[in-house]
């Protein structure tokens, strides 16, 4: 009953909104208005309420090739037109996209070699005999995830492959791997001086040192910093709430997914036992230095550019797909070498590893498609006048401007899209103060704030968001039912966006970074413990020994 009741309501939410597109504009010229959102948002409540993430993403792509065909007037050919030709194969013929997907397989071939010759095994062994706790187990996942901070996919698939087997050593399910690994992914790589994403924010305001402006934003991006202080405090103290608490409980009597639903084959099983911990260590670090070459490669860093402006200029995605090529081929030669594998079982892990990362291509193409029609119908200018309207209100600019980031982030499933789209639209609210910069390059405290609350929502919605790239990453990473990762993250992410909501309202009175960041942490932590105070007098439920099942 519980469920029809949620398909009411989420029947009834769609018909409120439709009507209210039509109140606004006739779908025949749907460009740019509240229609331009309908696609995500029937995708995303699909997807969380039937909790099947492909044929809610093909219904959320048809109901836009539907609107963009009405918008057009091209008709039914229009559709087909709309969804096969500019959605999936143009996404799959673009460069960015196919070399995430080359990246993408060519970890599930690494990670499957790393199996075989034994050093998942090996390396859970050792860390069974160091890390004695599950809090252990959450808090070495949430470091590595911090000191992977180049890039937000790269973290999510070799933070996944590297600590599955501690995790499952410890009972943590799946789905509690998965938001560890989401939550140091994105909000790492947003406060990171020398990652992908310090590149991207750095070119989207000129006329200033865009490395600059990017290291004063970090201090007030609460939802990067809140979200890992709320990591260590989760881990610490064994909190769960909402739906992972039903995750967690059944985890520690044996079920990892709960949901049984797992879309990901078992792991390779090694084929020698003479495997080494150092046979997992090693192809990790050797594609960690690879993938980082890459990057510096696309970035010019061999052509006389300096290592940060490498950085700022690389192609991410091409540095990423040849870095992991070139580390696949010294890491089929060292087990060669080694002869833990053979030539031949080194190429029948060719097929596996595809195999493997088949659900998140799948995941991946329908939700880049999806943006794809989303942008068509131009999602990003419908939002931009909403934000522009609101500017009026500057004391309250950065609260607003982090609630619609977070908005348009989780219904368009791109964060890179949103600061790209926002934060335009705040340097001309402030063109004034920008074009009296002093010869220091001093940027005005307000403009560092409003910018940081852009950040801070972009990667708040990407956080939430089930058609997004990091998301779906980290899904993968930790081979964990998509929607169930989504629905048990949601709870955490809103919990810690509340509290940033508080922030950024201090923040439009109080321009001092101590006293935003002092009293937003000490409200993230008060939350916690009533949290935590709530939750006590409950944990004697987890007591029975059958798992519960959603």
């Amino acid at each position: 009953m519980k469920k029809h009741v949620s398909k009411i309501i989420f029947a009834a939410f769609i018909l409120v909104y439709v009507i209210c597109c039509f109140v606004q504009a006739p779908v025949t010229d749907a460009v740019g208005t509240m229609w331009s959102l309908l696609p995500p948002i029937v995708a995303i409540g699909l997807a969380l309420i039937t909790k099947e993430v492909y044929s809610s993403l093909f219904v959320g792509i048809i109901t836009g090739g539907i609107v963009c065909a009405i918008s057009a007037g091209s008709g039914f050919p229009g559709v087909f037109n709309t969804i096969v030709k500019d959605g999936l194969v143009a996404n799959l013929a673009d460069e960015s996209n196919m070399g995430i997907l080359v990246f993408l397989v060519v970890l599930g071939i690494i990670v499957v070699l790393m199996n075989k010759a034994g050093g998942s095994r090996a390396y859970g062994d050792w860390a069974a005999k160091h890390i004695k706790t599950r809090a252990g187990a959450s808090l070495s996942t949430f470091v590595l995830g911090v000191l992977i901070f180049v890039d937000d996919y790269f973290n999510c698939l070799t933070v996944g492959s590297v600590m599955r087997p501690v995790t499952d050593k410890h009972k943590v399910s799946r789905a509690k791997l998965a938001y560890l690994i989401d939550a140091t992914a994105a909000p790492v790589c947003i406060i990171a001086p020398i990652s992908s994403w310090a590149a991207a924010v750095s070119g989207t305001v000129k006329g200033v040192n865009g490395i600059q402006l990017f290291i004063r934003t970090i201090p007030y991006n609460l939802y990067a910093l809140l979200t890992l202080a709320m990591v260590i405090f989760i881990a610490a103290s064994d909190l769960d709430y909402g739906p992972m608490k039903t995750h967690e409980d059944n985890a520690k009597k044996g079920d990892l997914f709960t949901t049984k639903s797992t879309v990901y084959p078992e792991d390779a099983k090694p084929e020698h036992t003479k495997g080494k911990v150092i046979d997992l260590v090693l192809p990790v670090l050797v594609l960690i230095v690879m993938c980082v070459l890459g990057m510096l490669y696309t970035g010019g860093l061999f052509e006389g550019e300096s290592f940060i402006d490498a950085f700022a200029n690389c192609d991410a995605c091409y540095g990423l797909a040849l870095g992991s090529i070139g580390a696949l081929l010294i890491i089929i030669v060292y087990f060669l070498i080694r002869r833990v594998l053979t030539f031949g079982q080194c190429m029948d892990a060719v097929p596996a590893g595809f195999k493997q990362m088949v659900p998140a291509i799948l995941i991946l193409t329908f939700a880049w498609t999806l943006k794809t029609i989303t942008a068509q119908l131009e999602a990003g200018a419908f939002v931009s006048d909403l934000v522009q309207s609101a500017t009026a209100v500057k004391i309250l600019l950065p609260a607003i401007l982090f609630v619609v980031a977070l908005g348009l982030s989780f219904a368009t499933g791109t964060s890179w899209g949103t600061f790209g789209i926002l934060i335009p639209i705040v340097t001309e609210v402030f063109r004034g103060e920008l074009d009296s910069v002093t010869s220091s390059g001093s940027i005005p405290a307000t403009v560092i704030i409003c910018i940081s609350a852009c950040l801070a929502g972009a990667v708040c919605g990407d956080h939430c968001s089930p058609i997004s790239d990091t998301t779906i990453m980290a899904s993968t990473g930790a081979q964990c039912d998509h929607v169930n990762h989504v629905s048990t993250q949601l709870p955490y992410a809103m919990t810690v966006a509340g509290v940033c909501v508080a922030g950024y309202i201090l923040a439009g009175f109080v321009e001092n970074v101590f006293v935003v960041l002092g009293c937003s942490m000490a409200a993230m932590l008060v939350t916690l413990f009533v949290i935590k105070k709530l939750k006590t007098p409950k944990s004697a439920a987890a007591e029975d020994e059958t798992p519960a099942h959603e």
